[in-house]
């Protein structure tokens, strides 16, 4: 089936209506302005040519790329620092009510909006590939844009992490067709009409949102019930509640499952690779070779393709830009990888997450002593996951955690990354804090580290990746 929308760019936006002709071009504020979703929408704006500018909490290296392109950011919480003309504030749900900068703004009238609003506007009269799920969505979000950009059939992205091939979570093409990583945190998804949309997982997690698991679930079903009628939905087989998807047109996919639509066969390792087939209904894709490692980046690359073929992209292409793929940063990153030493650095901050990053590393290194490094994510979801996490961490041979990064929450009583140690049933297992890991590493040099969490660890990655290649000549 071939779907092509050569139209115009993507240009609905929540502020245009600010802009006549011969004014200045129009400032919009962004609240939490390095989050990778908010990122992505200020790189959009500042792409179609407004003034953006913006508040975080600290200064990393994408908050410092967005000042390199002409983006002023301050990292202090003060209403003297704030520009007062501006069409639009946009603020990050993970951004507390009570934030000076957000109060003042809501009080003296200015139009602010969630992050969610924005980007329906956005996405509103577009054709959407909408990528939804717990696990595995920025990846293959970033590979199905990767794929339209690279055959040269074009899209506009906003993606949930940085693309390798490019360095940005957004790019934009004159073609209208928008890809976006549907984030189910805070119900943003619902705001989201696809014209195509993936749901990968659907396993329990932001219970500080939902309560259960099956209200996350229920959450789902209702994205799927956003999809456009004649859209299409490409589920994981075997989902909880597919049978609840009431979609006219649905594929499903899976890793190996033979009685999925789209799924991998005959699948071999070569040189820290994987080789594959696709089958796509009644056809097969030979020869599809990932260079990424993982296996769940198999099963990632399968929902891509489902994508890709649905909207009439070739094999060839297909496979080209899959071959070309240099994957997304911290999933799956070598950081080191050579004989003597391999550091990977992962995104992972859920026990299904560790679980596929584990099995993925057990696949390429099956002799080698996996040492895993994990900073847990959230009290809550420590709290909510703990029995699940103690499970996914003892599949490595070792492990160090480090105290759980609060990001949005208060300690929470009893709740502790020595908790999950106590449930774990290998032996070499301990908690550090940073300044203690970073000697631990200098002192033990493991030649298969896996550094893991959705918080600041990442902050230590050059140290680390210092003193194991200092320590390795």
């Amino acid at each position: 089936m071939e779907i092509h929308h050569q139209h115009t760019s993507i240009n609905a936006s929540p502020a245009s209506h600010k802009h006549e002709v011969g004014e200045a071009a129009p400032a919009v504020y962004f609240i939490g302005i390095g989050g990778i979703g908010m990122s992505a929408l200020a790189r959009y704006f500042h792409a179609q040519g407004y003034q953006v500018s913006g508040y975080d909490k600290v200064s990393t290296p994408l908050t410092q790329h967005l000042e390199q392109t002409g983006m002023a950011i301050h990292y202090e919480e003060n209403i003297e620092l704030i520009p007062k003309q501006v069409s639009m504030v946009v603020y990050t749900p993970a951004i507390p009510a009570q934030h000076a900068e957000l109060v003042y703004y809501k009080q003296h009238d200015y139009k602010v909006l969630k992050r969610s609003d924005v980007l329906q506007w956005i996405t509103e009269h577009a054709f959407n590939v909408c990528i939804a799920g717990t696990h595995g969505k920025t990846t293959v979000t970033t590979l199905t844009a990767h794929i339209l950009r690279h055959s040269g059939y074009g899209c506009n992205a906003f993606l949930g992490g940085i693309a390798s091939n490019y360095g940005t979570n957004f790019w934009s093409h004159s073609n209208n067709v928008v890809v976006v990583e549907a984030d189910e945190y805070d119900r943003s998804f619902l705001k989201l009409k696809p014209d195509v949309a993936v749901i990968t997982y659907m396993d329990a997690d932001h219970l500080d949102i939902y309560g259960t698991e099956k209200e996350l679930q229920k959450a789902f079903v209702e994205f799927a019930g956003k999809i456009k009628p004649k859209g299409l939905l490409i589920s994981k087989k075997g989902l909880n509640q597919q049978h609840s998807f009431l979609v006219d047109h649905q594929q499903t996919y899976s890793f190996n499952d033979t009685a999925a639509n789209v799924y991998a066969a005959d699948i071999k390792v070569e040189n820290g690779t994987y080789r594959y087939d696709v089958h796509y209904h009644e056809e097969t894709i030979t020869d599809v070779v990932l260079p990424i490692g993982g296996l769940h980046n198999i099963e990632n690359s399968v929902a891509a393709i489902a994508v890709a073929k649905h909207l009439g992209i070739s094999n060839e292409a297909i496979k080209a830009a899959i071959a070309d793929f240099k994957g997304v940063k911290r999933r799956f990153e070598y950081i080191i990888k050579s004989t003597e030493q391999v550091l990977i650095d992962d995104y992972a901050h859920h026990p299904e997450e560790l679980k596929a990053l584990i099995t993925g590393i057990r696949s390429l290194y099956p002799n080698e002593k996996l040492t895993l490094a994990f900073q847990p994510h959230l009290y809550s979801r420590t709290k909510d996951l703990a029995a699940d996490f103690a499970t996914s961490l003892s599949m490595a041979d070792a492990v160090v955690l480090l105290p759980i990064y609060p990001a949005r929450e208060l300690p929470i009583e009893g709740v502790t990354s020595t908790m999950l140690i106590e449930n774990m049933t290998i032996e070499e297992k301990q908690v550090l804090e940073k300044s203690a890991f970073l000697d631990w590493v200098a002192q033990e040099k493991p030649s298969l580290l896996v550094m893991a969490g959705a918080g600041d660890i990442d902050t230590l990655i050059p140290t680390v990746k210092e003193i194991l290649l200092t320590n390795n000549h």
